[in-house]
C-alpha cells in the first residue's frame, strides 16, 4: 500500500514537472509571438495555452474600426504572430498542425525530431523601419532570393516592383491618393491620435501603439509634443513625407489574394512574417505603405492599374535599405489565459 502510494507520488510529480515544463516552452511560444506587427501596433490578440496546443483568439477590444473596417489586417497579423510561434516551436523540438476554425487559429504541438529554422534569430530583431532609406536598389539575385519558396500558397501571390518603373510610379500616385482621402476623415484621424503615444511615459505606461520614438521624434512633455505632431497630419505633409520615403526606397512589394476571408487572412500573415523576417536576415528595411489596400474603392483601382491577377491587394511594403531605427514596445504576457 506505502509502495503504491509513493509510486503515484512519484508519477504526480514527474507529470507536474513535465506539464510544468511544456508550459514554459509554451509561454516561449507566445513570447516569440508578441514580437509579430499589427496595424497602429494594437497587438490584437488573446492566447489561451492548452494541454497540447496553444490558440490565439481576436482581441476585439484592439479593433481599428475606421482603417480596418473589416477586421482583414487585425487577421493578417494574427497569422504574423501564428508564424512566429511555428518557427519557435521547432526551436524548442515541438512539430506543428495549424488549424483555422471560425476566427480562432489552434496550433496543435507535438515532441519530436524537428529541424529548425534559421529564421528564429531575426524574430527579435525584426522591426517596421519608418525612416528615409539610403536610395541604394537591391540586387536583382537578392531579390529573387527573397521571393524564393514565397507566394503562389493559400491563394496568395506576391508582387514585387523596382524603384523608377512604371508600376512603382503608379503605387506612389495610390498612395498619395489614399493620404488625401484618410487625412480629409475627422473619424480616421481621431483613430490614429487614440493610438499615438506622445513621449516616453505614455510610451512606457501602455506598451502598445504608436510612439513617437518610431517617428524619430523627441521625448517632450505632452502638452508640447501631441500639438505638433497632430498638425502634421494632414495630407500636405503626409504626402510630402511620403514622397521622400518612396524615392528613398528600392522595391515596393504586394501581397494579394483571389478571395477576402479570414483564413485568407491569416494565411497571409503567415507568409508575410517569413518575407519580413528574411528581409531582417538580409540587412533589408521595410514599412508599410498600405493606404491603398485601406481605402474602399482604391484598392481595386490599383489592382486595375497594375494588371495583376489575383487582383485583391492586402499588404503593400515599400523595402531597402535604412539604419535601424527605435523599436515599438509589446505589452508583457498578461493576456494568456493556461487552461
Amino acid at each position: 500500500m506505502k509502495r503504491n502510494f509513493i509510486l503515484l507520488l512519484i508519477m504526480l510529480t514527474l507529470n507536474s514537472s513535465i506539464l510544468l515544463s511544456q508550459n514554459q516552452d509554451f509561454l516561449f511560444m507566445v513570447e516569440q509571438a508578441i514580437k509579430a506587427p499589427s496595424g497602429h501596433n494594437t497587438q490584437p490578440w488573446l492566447f489561451k495555452i492548452k494541454d497540447t496546443c496553444i490558440e490565439i483568439h481576436a482581441n476585439n477590444s484592439k479593433k481599428l474600426a475606421v482603417v480596418d473596417s473589416d477586421d482583414r489586417e487585425m487577421f493578417i497579423s494574427l497569422g504574423c504572430a501564428t508564424e512566429n510561434i511555428c518557427i519557435s516551436a521547432l526551436e524548442t523540438g515541438y512539430n506543428t498542425n495549424v488549424e483555422i476554425v471560425d476566427s480562432t487559429v489552434i496550433i496543435h504541438l507535438s515532441k519530436g525530431e524537428t529541424e529548425k529554422d534559421a529564421l528564429f534569430g531575426q524574430i527579435p530583431v525584426r522591426q517596421t523601419n519608418r525612416s528615409v532609406y539610403n536610395g541604394k536598389i537591391i540586387p536583382d539575385s537578392v531579390i529573387m532570393q527573397l521571393f524564393k519558396q514565397e507566394g503562389d500558397k493559400n491563394k496568395i501571390k506576391l508582387y514585387c516592383w523596382q524603384n523608377g518603373s512604371k508600376e512603382y510610379d503608379d503605387i506612389t500616385k495610390c498612395i498619395l491618393k489614399a493620404n488625401i482621402v484618410q487625412m480629409q476623415d475627422k473619424a480616421f484621424v481621431s483613430e490614429l491620435k487614440s493610438w499615438m503615444r506622445y513621449n516616453k511615459k505614455e510610451q512606457d505606461d501602455t506598451n502598445d501603439g504608436l510612439s513617437y520614438a518610431v517617428f524619430g521624434a523627441p521625448n517632450l512633455p505632452v502638452f508640447i509634443s501631441k500639438p505638433v505632431m497632430g498638425s502634421m497630419l494632414n495630407a500636405k505633409t503626409q504626402n510630402k513625407s511620403d514622397e521622400k520615403k518612396i524615392k528613398s526606397s528600392s522595391h515596393f512589394v504586394l501581397f494579394a489574394s483571389e478571395t477576402n476571408a479570414i483564413d485568407v487572412w491569416i494565411n497571409l500573415g503567415r507568409e508575410l512574417q517569413r518575407f519580413l523576417l528574411k528581409t531582417t536576415a538580409s540587412g533589408i528595411s521595410s514599412a508599410y505603405c498600405n493606404q491603398p489596400c485601406e481605402v474602399k474603392g482604391l484598392a481595386e483601382e490599383m489592382a486595375k492599374i497594375l494588371d495583376i491577377e489575383p487582383g485583391k491587394p492586402q499588404i503593400l511594403l515599400r523595402i531597402g535599405y535604412g539604419e535601424k531605427q527605435a523599436y515599438s514596445k509589446r505589452k508583457p504576457l498578461n493576456s494568456v489565459l493556461i487552461d
